[in-house]
């Protein structure tokens, strides 16, 4: 079931950046033909709107086919009217990026359900103290919870850590014991750790561990709407910034993912409850916004470039040009794939 559940949430995400496309396509006067969800062999077809939609065999992606464009062939071109070709470059780069937009929009519907759900947050209750850290030798003991730093309350553990990681000299905590409540004093040592991206930083810490305690996060209106936001932007910034990281060597490439972790990652998300199956959805389609905007050719940044250099020097590249860069926009896009396949198998095999 879980795997069922992963192949419709993945089609879904790509139903809707594709339906970001043809809506825009459609309000800009372009015809299209095709609206498809997979690749390869259809499997099923209907016309409806005056565009044949389809679900193909391999569902591994999607594809809107404009009149006038040909991925597969970029020498096919129509400057018909109701063309692609025919539209301005803005009015193209609009069309282009509709998809990678409705993919943020979509994120941030998901992350606002959840918050209408009131989600659930890693509750500042102490698991584990490390022997010898700042928090035992001023006496913090398992299962306390802590109420405030420095007078301010906190709630969640991700706001606890934060602000002992800024802290600046020492710290005051209001401690619930038991129901009894303890004031206590200690000062946040910088230690090796690492970040999500697995590398090793300094960071300030006192030893401890969460218990694991989740609470419900009540949150008004407002406050989901703004847990909404904050989740696309923190989604959005986590992913530009791991790619940035890939790129310049600061993570190795074995990181990388492919299908396979997200179908089963989905599939470990569907186990925990709809919330998290939600919450994955909302940042895989964070992911596919993300990762279509790069300026590789096939993808549509490269294509948003193409429509830049027209734009600039009011002319369309040379077809040799694009030909040339769209095969190595392809080899690029398989070559991550694979790398992602590869990585995901050794992961799994590991």
């Amino acid at each position: 079931m879980s795997w069922i559940v992963s192949l419709l949430v993945l089609s879904g995400l790509i139903f809707f950046h594709e339906l970001g496309h043809f809506t825009v396509a459609r309000l800009m006067g372009v015809y299209v033909e095709v609206f498809s969800i997979g690749f390869g062999k259809r499997l099923f077809t209907f016309r409806a709107f005056n565009t044949e939609w389809s679900i193909s065999a391999i569902p591994l992606g999607g594809y809107v086919k404009m009149k006038g464009q040909d991925d597969a062939d970029p020498t096919k071109k129509s400057y018909d009217s109701d063309s692609y070709n025919s539209k301005t470059p803005l009015q193209k780069i609009l069309i282009l990026l509709a998809g990678p937009a409705a993919n943020f929009i979509l994120a941030f519907v998901l992350y606002f359900i959840i918050a209408l759900g009131n989600p659930q947050v890693l509750a500042p209750v102490v698991g584990t103290v490390v022997k010898d850290s700042p928090a035992y030798v001023a006496g913090l003991e398992s299962n306390d919870t802590i109420m405030s730093i420095n007078g301010k309350k906190i709630t969640t553990w991700k706001e606890m850590a934060e602000m002992i990681a800024a802290a600046k000299g020492t710290v005051a905590l209001k401690v619930d014991r038991n129901g009894y409540i303890k004031f206590i004093k200690l000062e946040p040592k910088l230690q090796d750790a690492k970040n999500m991206y697995g590398e090793n930083v300094k960071r300030k810490m006192i030893g401890i561990s969460a218990a694991g305690v989740m609470h419900e996060q009540k949150l008004d209106f407002t406050d989901k709407l703004k847990y909404a936001t904050d989740q696309t932007v923190f989604a959005s910034t986590l992913i530009f910034t791991g790619l940035k990281k890939l790129i310049m060597g600061d993570v190795p490439a074995s990181e990388m993912g492919g299908v396979i972790s997200i179908v089963k990652l989905t599939s470990d998300a569907t186990a925990v409850g709809w919330m998290s199956v939600l919450f994955f959805a909302g940042l895989i389609s964070v992911n596919l916004g993300v990762l279509n905007l790069l300026p590789i050719p096939a993808l549509d940044g490269g294509h948003i470039m193409f429509n830049l250099y027209e734009m600039l020097f009011r002319r369309e590249p040379s077809e040799k040009v694009v030909i040339n860069l769209t095969i190595a926009g392809w080899i690029i896009l398989f070559g991550l794939m694979g790398l992602g396949i590869f990585n995901d198998i050794n992961r799994l095999v590991g």
